[in-house]
């Protein structure tokens, strides 16, 4: 779950990375004294599909906003709902999950409560992006699989929420990348659509649910956090190499 800092946005060809305080799944600590780590060079952004492949099949869209503000509408062409900014709060690009389409109208699905929240943007109002990949996280088996146009191409163990903090149920998607800048959550922190159904706050957020590395790597596997979905340090950073915002993310048993 996220509680907000000061922040250093770093922007890349494809994600954002944002210096950050991570809270909710482990115990808070203070925020780290150096600046936070960046993308290694070195680093290899791993490949799923031979050189030959054709670009694969979508399995959705993303759409980001262009304006420094999102107009949410009730239906298309109807009443205001709210209006967004862009960039948000961390300083990643505003972007949402396309579910629907009618008459240069998109209905996107929303990162808030409660989960499931959609509303309705003007076509023009945001640019589209064809998303490839997926992730499938299942809370009894403690796992994250990627899939790339429906195909699973590799499993993740991972650790979930526990009994008295479990992590939703649902169709979400990633809202943000994030660097932390402090001790135990990794490298790299993904921000969910998600929000936890029994914390409505936590550490000064707002309950939102993350995807992220962790220091306690005996966790992984278990059902150990606070909603949060944890990945090992190795794997979060292989993802956070391929997986655009707006990635869809299923949660299910």
């Amino acid at each position: 779950m996220i509680r907000r800092t000061t922040a250093r946005a770093l922007v890349g060809a494809s994600t954002l990375l944002v210096a950050l305080l991570f809270t909710g799944c482990v115990a808070a600590s203070p925020p780290a004294a150096t600046p936070a780590a960046s993308r290694s060079a070195a680093t290899p952004v791993p490949k799923f599909r031979s050189p030959e492949s054709t670009a694969p099949p979508a399995v959705g869209t993303s759409a980001t906003a262009v304006a420094e503000q999102l107009v949410i509408h009730a239906e298309p062409g109807g009443d205001v709902t709210q209006t967004l900014p862009n960039p948000q709060e961390s300083g990643a690009p505003l972007t949402l999950l396309v579910v629907a389409r009618r008459d240069g109208w998109l209905q996107v699905a929303l990162a808030q409560r409660p989960n499931g929240t959609t509303g309705w943007v003007a076509a023009e109002a945001v640019t589209l992006h064809t998303l490839v990949y997926s992730l499938d996280v299942s809370t009894e088996q403690n796992t994250l699989t990627l899939s790339e146009s429906g195909r699973a191409v590799k499993t993740y163990a991972a650790a979930t929420g526990t009994g008295g903090t479990p992590t939703p149920h649902g169709a979400f998607y990633l809202t943000e990348l994030l660097e932390p800048t402090n001790e135990g959550y990794g490298p790299y922190a993904f921000g969910l659509s998600a929000f936890s159904d029994v914390l409505s706050s936590f550490g000064g957020g707002p309950g939102q649910i993350g995807l992220h590395g962790t220091d306690d790597e005996a966790s992984i596997g278990q059902s150990a956090s606070h909603g949060c979905i944890r990945l090992s340090n190795v794997d979060i950073t292989e993802l956070a190499q391929i997986l655009p915002l707006g990635t869809p993310v299923t949660v299910g048993p």
